[in-house]
């Protein structure tokens, strides 16, 4: 069954071209990872289909709700935010806010769950992604890892039918990369459907059911993680994967 299926979807900065048209289809239970080198594109599709961005043109349908992606309005942004969530590469906690607090919120005000109910499931995420501990402490308190996994804790609390991943590790440290990989694997191993942008080849090849490759705004290549990286037919998605392979 289809989650999400994008159609024609574009975006333009400026004289720049950023999309240039993508089509996309993820199924119930997909972990669809997009690769690609920095301004392949693959950060804006994200931004657009979560409405961080307006594209210019395209589509998407979501849950049987078909959405203009240039004319959308109000209710069409509420839907779709309802029925999604979105890990960013920066965290974007609420800085005045515990890690219990952060997680609860959209419960609280967006779900409507009562507040005992919410702090409960709060405290069963948390432990979810190894942060018990943590329920009192406020992001300044926490390292770029666990603050991370807060935002994958919040993600996961509104059970959404889709859930969006933008380099959820490229602004750790690498220490604290296996530590959030270790999150997303078991969100994966669970059948979460999920979108995933990463630059972390090897975290791909484990997680995903289906790899895209990206640049200069177009899907150049897209298949199972194990033709795309042992049999890609492109030859820039050859030379991608070998300059990530560390060979000349």
């Amino acid at each position: 069954m289809a989650v999400l299926e994008v159609r024609n979807v574009k975006k333009v900065f400026g004289d720049n071209v950023i999309l240039r048209g993508i089509d996309l289809d993820v199924q119930k239970g997909d972990v669809i990872v997009i690769l690609g080198p920095s301004g392949s594109g693959k950060t804006t599709l994200l931004r657009c289909l979560n409405f961080l961005e307006t594209a210019e043109s395209g589509t998407l349908t979501l849950a049987g709700k078909t959405i203009d992606l240039a004319t959308r309005d109000r209710k069409d942004i509420a839907f779709v935010r309802g029925a999604t969530a979105m890990v960013f590469q920066s965290y974007n906690l609420f800085a005045n806010l515990t890690a219990i607090q952060n997680v609860t919120e959209a419960l609280i005000y967006a779900k409507k769950m009562p507040r005992k109910e919410a702090y409960q499931l709060g405290l069963e995420l948390l432990d979810k992604v190894g942060l018990a501990d943590k329920a009192q402490s406020y992001p300044k308190d926490l390292s770029g890892g666990q603050k991370q996994r807060v935002g994958i804790a919040r993600a996961i609390a509104v059970n959404p039918d889709l859930l969006l991943l933008d380099e959820p590790t490229s602004a750790l440290d690498p220490e604290l990369v296996g530590e959030v990989e270790k999150v997303i694997e078991q969100l994966a191993s669970e059948g979460r459907t999920m979108l995933v942008v990463t630059h972390e080849m090897a975290l791909a090849r484990r997680i995903s059911s289906n790899v895209i490759f990206m640049e200069n705004g177009s899907i150049v290549e897209q298949g199972t993680p194990e033709k795309l990286f042992n049999r890609p037919e492109q030859q820039r998605t050859e030379e991608f994967l070998r300059r990530y392979h560390g060979e000349e």
